[in-house]
C-alpha cells in the first residue's frame, strides 16, 4: 500500500508542476481526510534571517569533503530520551504535527503532518522520516569525525537549532547523506529556509562546506529575496 501511495503522490506532484498549481496548494492522495497546510503546521525552531545567514555562509571554512574511515550512525547516538517514555524522533512527530495523539509508549497513534521539502501532507505517522537537516555521515565528513562521542550525540538530537524535522519518508531517503551542492528540497519555496537552517547548523558546529556546497547554498539564499 505505501508503495501504491507514495507512487500516485509522485504522480500528482508531476501533474501539479505540469498545470502550474504549486504542490502545496492541493492535498495529496495520502492524505484525502486531511487540510493542514504549511502556514498552519508547527515546525522545528526558525532559522537565522537572511543576512545573518549569508553573513554565516561567508565565514564557514571551505574545504575538499573527504569521508574518514569508520563511519557508522551508530558513532551518533541518536533518538536518546528527552523525558518520560519520549525520544527525540518522537518529540520532533509530536511538535512538527497537527492533533498529534501518542500512545503510553510516547508513539504517535494519530494526527496530520506536513513535509516542507515536498508540500506532501500525511495523517499516517509511518510515512513520515525524522530528517536530520545536516545528515549525520555529512557532518562526519565535515568535522565531526574528529568529535568526542558526547558532541556526536548532541549533534544527532538538538531541537534547539533547525536540525531536526518531520518529512516524507521517501523524500528523506533520496536526500541520504548529499549536501546541496547535490540535492535540495523538491518544494522551492522552502529553498530560503533549508539554506538558512543548513547553515546555522554548520557555523554553529564549526563544520566545513566544499566549494560546490557554498554555491548552491548562496543561490538558495537568493531565493529568499525573490
Amino acid at each position: 500500500m505505501n508503495i501504491i501511495k507514495r507512487g500516485l503522490t509522485a504522480a500528482l506532484f508531476s501533474i501539479l508542476m505540469l498545470t502550474g498549481v504549486h504542490p502545496a496548494q492541493a492535498v495529496p492522495v495520502a492524505s484525502p481526510a486531511s487540510s493542514v497546510s504549511a502556514a498552519s503546521a508547527q515546525a522545528m525552531p526558525e532559522p537565522v534571517d537572511v543576512a545573518t545567514a549569508r553573513g554565516l555562509l561567508d565565514i564557514l571554512t571551505v574545504a575538499e569533503e573527504v569521508t574518514p574511515p569508520g563511519y557508522s550512525r551508530a558513532k551518533f547516538p541518536h533518538w536518546s530520551t528527552q523525558s518520560g517514555t519520549c525520544d527525540t524522533r518522537e518529540v520532533a512527530l509530536k511538535r512538527d504535527g497537527r492533533n498529534v495523539e501518542q500512545d503510553a509508549q510516547c508513539r504517535a497513534i494519530s494526527g496530520t503532518w506536513y513535509s516542507e521539502f515536498d508540500g506532501a501532507t500525511w495523517i499516517d505517522a509511518s510515512d513520515l522520516d525524522i530528517d536530520h537537516v545536516v545528515p549525520l555521515k555529512q557532518a562526519w565528513k565535515s568535522g565531526a569525525a574528529d568529535w568526542p562521542v558526547n558532541k556526536r550525540r548532541q549533534f544527532a538530537n538538538d531541537l534547539t537549532l533547525p536540525q531536526i524535522i518531520a518529512v516524507t519518508d521517501n523524500v528523506n531517503q533520496s536526500k541520504g547523506d548529499k549536501d546541496p551542492g547535490k540535492w535540495v528540497p523538491p518544494l522551492a519555496s522552502y529553498h530560503c529556509t533549508y539554506a538558512r537552517a543548513w547553515t546555522q547548523v554548520k557555523h554553529h558546529y564549526e563544520l566545513t562546506v566544499d566549494q560546490a556546497e557554498k554555491v548552491a547554498l548562496a543561490g538558495m539564499l537568493d531565493t529568499c529575496d525573490s
